[in-house]
């Protein structure tokens, strides 16, 4: 499918809102939206030329679709053989996804302009009710950790665990996406208490034991040499975490953040681009999307749409969750598609190491399409060397339609479709 357009004036003011298409009040924004189609005919098959259907051999068609119902109305015009010249937003009224689309014919002698190739947005996840800072640094909450499991298998690099902590004694609660700040214990070397690091939160908001009562994270221990010394540096508060005990108290912070919140919409398309511990949010999506004992705590959140995730990592037993991610692939083919750049054992197609960039080049096409669609979201995480090398290479597949990515990437940023997280 071409660039979604924009539709000169001339043959939008043929086709007005029809308020037959509404059905009282939507239970979102995005359920309440609706859209015009422009489709230009293509000759039918056989078989389509006996229906009666609305598109023709010449002309151009207007359909009025609700949001619920974009993705569906695409297949069913693609089968009847017809092309979508263009999509636009027309306004909020109160569509339901039982609403019928609606259609409007235009003569073929009726002109026809067309304006720049954008997508329309759509609605941003709801943020009215996210909770923010219900613990400061001044008066953090006290939680217990529960467990503290290795997640690197041998022969990895590095040291990465999976972090539980118990929240029953308070009021600290989250939705995917957000992150809380950890204050570690003992002092700095002027005496003063240790400041709080953010970590993105692993886990939905019922905790991974599903009973509300607790966060998980993700940490890797920092580690580098210092420059000048050469002598081995290791991360205050990552090796604090990483070598917790289970029964210790620790202070958390938070929650914060509405970057990286996932849309309402269960058919949507969601993108994500992770390195290393980058993984975090992106499983706790995953978990909400998949797990059935998900599923059967958010009756009104049933996903039915496409997760990718493009995981970078150097090593195979580097791949964080691998086990849990390979058994949602298994059991959700349709709906959730896995993509390794593994840096150390991989080559990209020049014979270097596959970094995460060379896996967006090498499917920068499908990326590409997919991003044309209005209800598609993609995010990135992890470390922050990966954003450039990404937009390079989805810069060189915008070119390709005639397209300027820089701008094209502030247009999903203004629509709520593009959510960066780096470190």
């Amino acid at each position: 499918m071409p660039l979604l357009q924009l539709v000169g004036s001339e043959s939008c003011k043929l086709t007005m809102y029809n308020p037959s298409v509404s059905g009282g009040n939507a239970s979102s924004l995005a359920g309440s939206r609706l859209f015009l189609y422009e489709v230009q005919g293509l000759r039918q098959n056989a078989e389509t030329d006996k229906m009666n259907n609305p598109i023709r051999q010449s002309g151009s068609v207007f359909i009025t679709v609700p949001y619920p119902r974009m993705n569906q109305e695409m297949q069913r015009i693609t089968r009847m053989g017809g092309k979508i010249v263009s999509i636009r937003p027309i306004e909020t009224v109160g569509a339901t996804s039982n609403a019928t689309p609606t259609v409007t014919e235009v003569p073929p002698s009726q002109p026809e302009t067309t304006a720049k190739p954008m997508t329309q947005a759509t609605p941003k996840a709801k943020t009215a009710d996210v909770p923010v800072n219900l613990y400061k640094p001044n008066a953090p909450y006290v939680g217990k950790v529960i467990s503290n499991e290795p997640l690197v298998g041998e022969g990895g690099l590095g040291i990465v665990q999976h972090i539980t902590f118990d929240l029953s004694e308070g009021n600290l609660h989250y939705v995917e996406g957000q992150s809380i700040g950890i204050i570690p214990a003992g002092t700095d070397a002027n005496g003063k208490p240790h400041k709080l690091r953010l970590y993105s939160i692993a886990s939905t908001r019922h905790g991974d034991q599903m009973n509300d009562q607790t966060v998980s994270l993700c940490v890797r221990q920092l580690e580098y040499k210092h420059p000048e010394t050469n002598e081995t540096v290791y991360g205050v508060c990552s090796t604090y975490l990483c070598h917790i005990e289970p029964g210790a108290d620790v202070k958390i912070t938070g929650p914060v953040g509405k970057e990286m919140l996932l849309p309402d919409d269960p058919d949507a398309t969601i993108i994500m681009l992770a390195t290393g511990t980058g993984i975090a949010p992106f499983r706790a999506y995953l978990w909400r999307m998949f797990k059935d004992e998900e599923k059967k705590a958010n009756p009104d959140y049933q996903f039915k749409g496409l997760a990718w995730l493009i995981f970078g990592v150097p090593y195979t037993p580097n791949i964080l969750y691998k086990e849990e991610l390979e058994q949602i692939q298994t059991e959700y083919p349709d709906n959730f598609r896995m993509t390794y750049a593994i840096s150390r054992e991989q080559q990209n197609l020049e014979g270097g190491r596959m970094y995460i960039q060379h896996r967006v080049a090498e499917y920068a096409p499908e990326l590409w399409q997919l991003m044309q669609k209005p209800n598609t979201h993609t995010y990135m995480c992890g470390l922050k060397g990966m954003e450039d090398g990404i937009d390079e290479a989805l810069s060189a597949e915008a070119s390709k339609h005639g397209v300027d990515w820089v701008e094209f990437r502030k247009q999903m940023k203004k629509e709520h479709r593009w959510h960066v997280e780096t470190y």
